[in-house]
């Protein structure tokens, strides 16, 4: 048995599939339609599109977000001391962009009978869910949990995170960005590509289609390749436009063969921030050939 069980947030958005295979915890996010509260996990696989179903007929006010809830967090604590795990290792998405963090590490700093580290991914999405993944892959191999944060800290740091959203409102709506920023987009119907910088969202490109926000990325990508002396991997999420996601999938396939390309979607949780039609764009060092040299 693994001495060192992962938790993650359910904004990473992880297959169910990955979770099993992986033996992940999670503890789920939630969004808040006026007064009402549900979790991103509840719009999993087929009830993906319901989500924005809700957010346009359902709700009179548009959806926020929350840090998880204590009880939530507590609940998944006693699940994995009761399952005998002695350690465990939480990822969350960046502490800069929610108060999930904090709220994970002071119910851990309490918590008895459990050794817990609570680990800031820095990014969020799929670039999250890659850390808890490479964390359970680690975890099965052997490794200590200090090892594990050793390695995890390898992956973080080559972990290069763009987002690209149609409309910049609904960031501006939530406060993830600065209304200066937004407007000025708005005014001039620009796409703004965002990243984290100092683990707070902020713009450092812009486009007025999303073909220029991809020869932006292509430049960005192209660089990180040619400096990496590891094998690289690319993971693109999306709001329901799988087939621009699709496109860009396939331009680098073509491009740079050997460069593992996946696929998914981005959390509701996150969406309610981004808004349909945004891209994930996350590349980094390919945890699983990292793995396979150790």
């Amino acid at each position: 048995m693994q001495k060192v069980a992962v938790i993650t947030d359910s904004s990473s958005y992880l297959t169910d599939e990955q979770l099993k295979e992986n033996n992940i915890y999670v503890i789920p996010d939630p969004i808040i339609f006026g007064n009402k509260v549900v979790h991103d996990i509840d719009y999993k696989n087929d009830n993906y599109h319901k989500f924005f179903e809700e957010v346009e007929e359902i709700s009179p006010e548009l959806p926020t977000t929350s840090q998880p809830a204590p009880t939530d967090i507590l609940d998944v604590f006693n699940q994995v001391k009761d399952d005998g795990y002695p350690q465990a290792i939480v990822v969350v998405l960046s502490q800069g962009i929610s108060g999930t963090y904090s709220t994970v590490n002071n119910l851990a700093s309490d918590f008895e009978g459990l050794d817990i580290t609570v680990w800031n991914s820095q990014t969020a999405g799929l670039g999250s869910g890659n850390q808890a993944v490479y964390a359970s892959l680690l975890s099965k191999k052997g490794f200590s949990k200090e090892e594990i944060i050793n390695k995890l800290d390898i992956l973080r740091g080559s972990t290069n995170t763009l987002i690209v959203v149609d409309s910049i409102k609904h960031l501006q709506r939530t406060g993830r960005i600065g209304s200066g920023q937004a407007m000025l987009a708005g005014m001039l119907n620009i796409k703004p590509i965002l990243s984290f910088v100092d683990e707070k969202v902020i713009a450092i490109g812009k486009a007025r289609r999303m073909s220029g926000a991809w020869q932006f990325i292509e430049t960005k990508l192209k660089k990180a390749v040619e400096q990496s002396s590891l094998p690289m991997r690319v993971d693109i999420i999306d709001t329901e436009n799988r087939e621009l996601s699709d496109q860009w999938a396939n331009t680098i396939h073509s491009l740079w063969p050997d460069i593992e390309v996946s696929q998914g979607i981005v959390s509701p949780f996150i969406a309610v921030h981004t808004g349909p039609k945004a891209i994930g764009f996350f590349f980094s060092y390919d945890y699983k050939k990292l793995l396979g040299n150790l």
